[in-house]
């Protein structure tokens, strides 16, 4: 056994809870990462992890090993890549975590853009509006729309976005336009059961946020599928602008009560505060927040989100 090799799959190991979740991050059989596992307890003269029927617990030896090993097997990483990339540009992968219709609509784009100077990059990209556990995932950088809850998770502002009322015009001729939101009501209304609260929409009229509770015969967990519908004439979808601005833009959807907006919500880029960043890591998230004009200043801690 490699040392390199014992170490990664000691904490994959620690970070997953599992010998099945460490081999799946390492990419090798279980059987072989608990091999590797005991070969590194010899190794070391004393036990690093124990074992109980649900998962594993870290000894106080194997306390102090995770303390260390995952900056020590960062930087060795960086360092041989780093000795590739001068001659060819960044290598390995980097795991990234976003929301399905952002991640399909915006960051997959950006990342076709940055991988094209990197042709030995490798970039896996995991789309989930569930919330992502950074450590058990692997992931390296999470994207995440809205408020960010303290944690110890980094984070770096990406951009921001809007939520917009929209509908087709074939819905408008038949359905009339709503002249205030109190009409909404009465419409079809189309509800993206992403959106956190009671089924009501949170209007902003005027610098005052005021909840509107709709009804209508489609509830999605789909930004995309909102606009797909509202499209098809079927009501009044409430969207974040990136997914209905091309639309919007060849008239094949209206912006309904446009004075009216929903709340603006802050893009982010989450990662890890315990772990060094990658040279990839670091120039990944760099493009990011030029590309989506965000915020270049120093990174924050704390922030996270579902």
């Amino acid at each position: 056994m490699d040392l390199v090799d014992g170490m990664r799959v000691f904490v994959a190991a620690v970070e997953t809870g599992s010998f099945a979740g460490a081999a799946g991050r390492v990419g090798i059989s279980p059987k072989l990462a608990s091999k590797y596992m005991a070969e590194l307890e010899a190794r070391m003269g004393t036990p690093l992890l124990y074992r109980t029927t649900r998962r594993l617990g870290l000894t106080t030896a194997g306390q102090r090993l995770m303390a260390q090993a995952p900056d020590w097997l960062d930087q060795l990483d960086e360092m041989a890549s780093g000795l590739r990339d001068e001659q060819r540009g960044l290598s390995g992968t980097i795991r990234i975590s976003a929301a399905v219709t952002h991640g399909e609509m915006v960051i997959a784009p950006l990342l076709r853009r940055f991988r094209t100077a990197h042709p030995d990059l490798v970039i896996d990209l995991r789309l989930s509006d569930r919330f992502v556990d950074l450590v058990a995932d692997g992931i390296d950088l999470a994207v995440r729309i809205g408020k960010l809850d303290d944690s110890a998770l980094m984070a770096r502002r990406l951009g921001r976005m809007s939520l917009v009322l929209v509908a087709s015009p074939g819905y408008l001729r038949n359905r009339g336009h709503p002249a205030t939101p109190d009409d909404l009501p009465g419409h079809s209304c189309i509800r993206d059961t992403n959106m956190r609260g009671d089924g009501s929409w949170p209007l902003i009229d005027g610098g005052q946020e005021r909840r509107v509770r709709v009804t209508g015969h489609f509830l999605v967990n789909s930004a995309r599928s909102a606009r797909d519908l509202a499209l098809a004439d079927e009501g009044i979808a409430f969207c974040p602008d990136h997914v209905v601005r091309d639309d919007l833009e060849r008239n094949r959807l209206v912006q309904v009560l446009p004075h009216i907006r929903g709340p603006r919500l802050d893009i982010h880029a989450v990662y890890l505060r315990q772990r060094r960043m990658t040279r990839r890591s670091r120039d990944l998230l760099a493009f990011l927040v030029e590309a989506l004009g965000g915020n270049t200043a120093q990174d924050q801690g704390g922030p996270d989100a579902g």
